[in-house]
């Protein structure tokens, strides 16, 4: 399995609040696309895949109308 630093980040949906909430973990998966989609089980989800030119993937997510991102680092 490979391990990643995940940093996940959820945006106020307030106004003029540019503060959102990150949260930092080390994981260990083969599939990314599966970790995002038992971390948001039950929602109504849908995302978008961005894979950077260093190799990390970057998810862009909309969970119940809320703005989330998660990004993935190989360590």
């Amino acid at each position: 399995m490979k391990e990643y630093e995940v940093v996940w980040e959820i945006f106020n949906q307030c106004a003029n609040n540019q503060m959102r909430d990150v949260f930092i973990d080390e994981v260990e998966t083969d599939d990314p696309e599966a970790y995002v989609r038992e971390k948001f089980k039950g929602k109504n989800v849908s995302w978008e895949r961005e894979e950077l030119a260093d190799g990390g993937l970057v998810f862009h997510i909309d969970a119940s109308g809320i703005r989330e991102r998660c990004t993935f680092t190989e360590l």
